[in-house]
Parts: structure tokens; C-alpha cells; sequence
């Protein structure tokens, strides 16, 4: 491969697509020639080649290789996020929970086992979550208690 660029997908401007299971490429290396070289992700357009990459992928009953090709441009994608992805704050994160889940400020306040105004208050802004709160709402949504701190 010295001195021969690498043509993929992503080089070529087009984005993979696949109707059949016989059509995605059976190896790793097979995977990271024609499609997409998995390596560290630093800018929205390296994400959203990864990203097309996956999704083309997903859905499909994978062989071992094309598995581990598949987790491979995964994580990237989770470091990527986990580095550039903006942070949340936990009051932000309990409110789109509530919409998501369709839940009140009496709802959270049940959740939380605290007199029925609490949940309208920590949505508010007017009390702020504790320790304590974080434990609890990390159970019931199944979080870490960290991310609503």
C-alpha cells in the first residue's frame, strides 16, 4: 500500500449502503479498505462518516470479523462523543427524562419520596439536587448518580 492512497467509502463521497447481508465485505481488513479505517475520531465530519459506517452495518446478523469491525468504529464514536459531545448539567438531563417518560413534578416528587412541590422545585431551578437526590433518581432511570450532579 505504500504510496497508493486507500479508496473508501467515505473518500469516494458515498455513503455505504447495504440491502443484504452477502453485499457487506466478510473480513476486518475487507471492512477498513472499501468502507471505513477505524481510528481515532477528532471533528464532526470523521463522526459522521463513522457514523454512516454503523448504521450501514446495523441490523445486519454480522460474522465474527465484521463484529469486531463493528465495535471497533463504536468506540471511537463513544470516545468521540464522550470528548466533544456537549456535557449536561443534571437539571438539564432530569427534565429531558421527564419529557421522555412522561412524568410531572409530582411524578418526580413520588420518585424521590419528598413532599409533592420537591420534583416543580429541582426542575425550576429553585432547590438544587443533592447527593442523596442523585442516588435516588440514578436508581429509578438507571444512571450513575453522578450525572445529575
Amino acid at each position: 500500500m505504500e504510496g497508493k492512497t486507500m479508496k473508501t467509502a467515505s473518500a469516494r463521497g458515498s455513503r455505504p449502503k447495504f440491502r443484504s447481508r452477502a453485499e457487506i465485505p466478510a473480513t476486518y481488513h475487507a471492512l477498513c479498505t472499501r468502507l471505513w479505517l477505524p481510528r481515532p475520531i477528532h471533528d464532526r465530519k470523521t463522526a459522521a462518516e463513522a457514523t454512516a459506517v454503523a448504521d450501514a452495518l446495523a441490523g445486519f446478523q454480522l460474522n465474527e470479523e465484521q463484529e469486531d469491525y463493528l465495535e471497533a468504529v463504536a468506540l471511537f464514536l463513544e470516545e468521540y462523543e464522550g470528548a466533544y459531545a456537549p456535557r449536561v448539567s443534571g437539571r438539564q438531563l432530569l427534565r429531558q427524562l421527564c419529557v421522555e417518560n412522561d412524568l410531572s413534578g409530582a411524578d418526580l416528587s413520588r420518585i424521590l419520596g419528598a413532599s409533592r412541590l420537591l420534583g416543580s422545585m429541582l426542575l425550576r431551578g429553585d432547590r438544587n439536587i443533592t447527593a442523596e437526590h442523585a442516588r435516588t433518581l440514578g436508581k429509578h432511570f438507571k444512571l450513575e448518580p453522578g450525572a445529575f450532579l
